[in-house]
Formats: structure tokens, sequence, C-alpha cells
């Protein structure tokens, strides 16, 4: 399934190359700081084991990863994924401390990891920016380990009308903060837009049962503001 909006050359790196040193207090300002308790969701429920390793796929500055760790002891493998130069430098610089975790450029619809390699599969706002939901759904697929699981934290649809109201209109002012922090808006219209324009929690559902992954479910945390999907590889 391809994305219009992210077919444009060069867009959606563009974006993150503007963006790639505010982007921790930016997602802070998008989301009122609750994205931290989001990701800290996500990681309870893969409830990870010592020894089990990860991928984190369009890693950004490498939040999954520090967290994933700590829930692990500092003893699993990480591998942090992503398209941009800029964004993998400033997660290598916040994690430097952490030997145990690797940055690699690369993208989701085609990640250069053998097959049956990984535990987890994690990709955290990332999906939505991606140019093909199912090749990369896909590419998901094939890299975990039979027993593997796929999680996904993306922005969603709000069910409730009136959450749903304040959501759009407060959507509004985030490339206004945009302009206020990086000096450009751009960015975060096109952000907003993505979100807009991405397909729904049961939409998802079907595009991973597509590609092979059983007992899929989602979660949706503020009202469907965000939801979490969860994916198994059997």
């Amino acid at each position: 399934m391809q994305q219009n909006l992210q077919q444009k050359k060069g867009l959606v790196e563009n974006v993150f190359n503007k963006v790639f040193d505010k982007y921790d207090l930016m997602n802070d300002l998008m989301s009122l700081g609750i994205h931290r308790v989001w990701k800290k969701e996500l990681i309870y429920m893969m409830n990870p084991s010592i020894g089990q390793n990860l991928v984190d796929v369009a890693c950004g500055t490498g939040d999954i990863a520090k967290l994933f760790n700590e829930a692990t002891n500092n003893k699993s493998d990480i591998v942090c994924v992503d398209p941009n130069n800029k964004m993998l430098s400033e997660g290598r610089k916040k994690l430097k401390r952490l030997k145990n975790i690797k940055f690699i450029k690369g993208n989701a619809e085609k990640l250069f990891f053998p097959n049956n390699t990984f535990d987890f599969y994690t990709i955290v706002f990332g999906l939505r920016n991606t140019k093909n939901i199912s090749k990369s759904i896909s590419e998901a697929h094939r890299v975990l380990k039979k027993g593997g699981r796929f999680l996904c934290l993306e922005f969603s649809k709000v069910e409730n009308s009136n959450l749903n109201f304040f959501y759009k209109n407060y959507s509004k002012l985030i490339p206004i903060f945009g302009q206020m922090i990086v000096g450009d808006k751009k960015p975060y219209e096109y952000l907003v837009n993505s979100i807009d324009k991405f397909i729904n929690q049961k939409q998802l559902i079907e595009i991973m049962k597509k590609n092979n992954f059983t007992n899929c479910v989602y979660k949706n945390l503020n009202g469907g503001v965000v939801a979490i999907h969860s994916g198994w590889k059997i």
C-alpha cells in the first residue's frame, strides 16, 4: 500500500534534516509530553526478557532503544535503523555510553538483515513516513524470528467526537510551534498532513494479517490519538 504524500522525492528526508536537532523538544510540544508515557506503555506491552534482541526502525534519536535497554538491564542487543543521517547522529550522541546499541542507516521497506534475526521489531511514529506500508510490514515479518513480535506505535484515528474536535484544532497550532522553535513551519505542516492521511486502526490490522502476522490486535491510547498495534510471527 503506497502512501502518496511520501512519494515526492526527498520530501521526508528534507523534513527531518530541518528538525533533527529540535526533534525531542518538538515531540514534547506536539504531544504535551505524553509521547514519553506512550513509549513506556509500548515497552510494558512488550515485556522483554534479558537476552532478547530488538530492531527499532525509524528510530529517531533512540528513545525506544533506551527504554528497551533499561527493561532488559543492559543485557540485550539493540539495532536502531533510520534513513536520516542527522537523526542517527543525534541518537549516537544521546546514547554513546551504551555499547550494546548500534545505529545503522536504512529504510523500513528494505532492511539489510538476514531472515529470522530479531525477537522484537518496533516502529514508533515512523510507519506513516514510509513510502509503502505493506512492504515495510512484510520486511518486519521477514527479519523477525519465529515467535517474534511486531509492535507499532503511531498516530491514529480519534474515536470520540469531542476529543477529535479538540485534537484537530490543537493540530493546527503545531506548524506555529514549528515556526517558533525550528524557524520553519513547513516540516510540521507535513507531519500534521501525514497524520491526517494515515490509515485507521482496523485497516492497519488487515495489512498486518495480509503480511502473515497472527494474533493481531491494537490498543488505543488517549482515545485513539495514538494506537499500539501488535502481531506475532509463527
